[in-house]
C-alpha cells in the first residue's frame, strides 16, 4: 500500500495555510514537507504534530491507497 498526502494538501488550501507555515506551525522540519509532496513516510510524530496544529485527526490528512498493479 502506498501513502497519500493529498487530503492534507487540499486541507491547507481550504485553510489559505502555506506549506511553510505549517512547517512552522507543526514544527516539522523541510524535510519532512518534502517527503510528504513525494508521498513518502514520515514519522508519526511528524504526523502527530501537523494533526495538532491543524486541530484534525490522521484521516483527515492522509489515507492508504493500493499500489497499482502492472500488467
Amino acid at each position: 500500500m502506498a501513502v497519500s498526502y493529498m487530503k492534507l494538501w487540499h486541507l491547507l488550501l481550504d485553510k489559505k495555510i502555506s506549506k511553510s507555515a505549517l512547517e512552522k506551525l507543526a514544527g516539522v522540519s523541510h524535510y519532512t514537507m518534502t517527503q510528504m509532496s513525494k508521498e513518502k513516510d514520515v514519522s508519526t510524530e511528524a504526523l502527530r504534530n501537523i494533526c495538532n496544529a491543524l486541530n484534525c485527526k490522521l484521516d483527515d490528512i492522509m489515507e492508504f491507497v493500493p499500489d497499482e498493479k502492472q500488467p
